[in-house]
């Protein structure tokens, strides 16, 4: 047989003697007794072709598949409107955000002042562009410049508050500084305090000059400045002329708007709030709280400023042109202390150049550039610590552009003593923050209490990181800081 045939051919053999025929005999030329020929088709698949149409019309139309196709019908939409109904429950039952308040530019991070250009850079205006990177690694939201108007001390005849003096550099760097800092977003403020060189930063007489200011005013914001600084607030703003300054400032064309900003020294709080409801300046720096006086003090002096002006124009800062470094005003205390307390405090914290490093007086911001040379020399230890400084100033700025509590959040005291002091921030949902300070040289154990505490909240940032390691986990249930030490913990909302 050939494979090739569509039929196969079985024989089926007898072989046992028992099984062939008793009778007959087989017949020459003929086949066996017992051989049969059995043809089996190859393809022996069974294919399903379904109802036809005629057939499934006839099932559709018999009465148990219409009512089963209205069951499910039903029970589609039953369940559509529930899952509907079930989220418009969870909608109007979940708690409601709150609307986030109005912020300006300042509002959105940190400010840093350079009284002194050519003292920060070699190279006067055009230094301070060449530094902008640095500058916006660190976060900065706007510069305070100067002031670099030309002067001679205490002779208001040779006041020019529209002209530059050389010394610092031109106009046209002036503003080529502004073009580039726009593009980073960082704002820049221009310092116009007249007789900034001479013992009255007013010459005695701010209503002399009352009106050369509003023109300069007028000339600097045409020309692209953010905002106007004076310092010695309060010599001006009890004249005749400031109501007038301030309408230079309210009008607004759809842009940004424009600042006017200030600052005193040596008032007491009550003082500084009086000052800031008659003035209405957009931004007060006062140099309090004092890290002289007591903990408690300065409880009571924050609780007083958050509780009677918003907090949008409250600006903290210990140090500038006249206070000097921040390190230098707190020299017993390290200043990752006082980096810790103006970053979190409710308001706009502004520091002085160098207080990112921890500069004291007489050291040249020089000390802050060689930090990026990766040159041997004799001061790596300096060099080593000034560096974690910077690393820790740059952690909390990160973390006050970006977090709504440390932006615009609520402030609460819950702990101080003649050394120590703790607050907490917090804001609707989001991340609470609470902030621990210990200047004293001797440990504190905090009894904290707020119906929003949990048992136990996340290290964030610490001036202790042998004691309290980033991320550790820590029982707030009594809160021991080490002397001269700080903490920001973090928790989740409760809710």
């Amino acid at each position: 047989m050939n494979k090739e045939e569509d039929m196969k051919e079985v024989e089926l053999n007898e072989m046992d003697q028992e099984k062939q025929p008793m009778t007959g005999e087989t017949p020459t030329g003929t086949e066996k007794n017992g051989c049969v020929k059995v043809k089996v088709p190859e393809n022996t698949e069974v294919k399903f072709t379904g109802l036809s149409k005629e057939e499934l019309m006839k099932v559709a139309d018999a009465a148990g598949w219409v009512r089963t196709r209205w069951v499910l019908l039903v029970l589609f939409w039953l369940g559509w409107i529930g899952m509907l109904a079930g989220a418009i429950v969870i909608i109007v039952q979940a708690p409601r955000c709150k609307p986030i308040p109005e912020m300006n530019w300042w509002n959105e991070g940190f400010l840093y002042q350079i009284s002194d250009v050519n003292t920060f850079s070699e190279n006067g205006l055009k230094g301070v562009e060449e530094k902008l990177d640095y500058l916006n690694q660190m976060k900065v939201k706007g510069l305070v410049l100067g002031p670099i108007h030309t002067v001679q001390a205490d002779h208001l005849s040779t006041l020019e508050l529209t002209s530059i003096n050389p010394e610092f550099g031109s106009e046209s760097q002036l503003i080529s500084l502004l073009e580039r800092a726009h593009r980073k977003g960082i704002s820049i403020v221009l310092d116009l305090t007249p007789n900034y060189k001479g013992v009255s930063a007013w010459f005695n007489n701010a209503a002399s000059v009352a009106e050369q200011l509003k023109k300069a005013c007028v000339y600097w914001l045409n020309n692209g400045v953010d905002g106007i600084f004076l310092s010695h607030l309060n010599d001006i703003a009890n004249t005749e002329a400031w109501p007038s300054l301030q309408d230079i400032f309210n009008k607004t064309d759809g842009t940004k708007k424009r600042a006017l900003m200030g600052s005193v020294t040596g008032l007491s709080v009550d003082d500084v709030s009086r000052l800031q409801n008659l003035s209405s300046v957009d931004l007060l720096l006062t140099g309090l709280p004092d890290p002289a006086e007591p903990g408690v003090r300065q409880a009571q002096v924050i609780q007083l400023l958050y509780s009677n002006h918003l907090q949008t124009s409250l600006g903290w800062s210990l140090s500038g042109r006249t206070l000097g470094s921040l390190a230098s005003r707190t020299p017993a205390v390290p200043v990752r202390l006082y980096q810790m307390l103006l970053f979190t405090l409710p308001g706009t914290p502004v520091f002085n150049a160098g207080d990112e490093v921890g500069l004291k007086a007489g050291e040249k911001p020089e000390a802050m550039w060689d930090l990026e040379s990766q040159a041997e020399d004799d001061n790596a230890t300096a060099k080593e610590e000034r560096n974690a400084v910077r690393d820790f100033f740059k952690a909390l700025s990160d973390l006050k552009g970006k977090e709504r509590s440390l932006l615009h959040g609520e402030y609460f005291s819950l702990y101080s003593s003649s050394t120590s002091l703790a607050f907490l921030r917090l804001w609707d949902q989001s991340e609470r923050f609470l902030v621990a300070l210990n200047w004293g040289s001797d440990s504190v154990t905090m009894t904290l209490t707020n119906s929003d505490l949990p048992a136990e909240a996340r290290v964030c940032a610490s001036t202790d990181t042998e004691n309290l390691a980033l991320h550790r986990k820590v029982s707030l249930e009594k809160l021991e800081l080490g002397p001269k030490q700080a903490v920001l913990l973090s928790y989740a909302f409760p809710g």
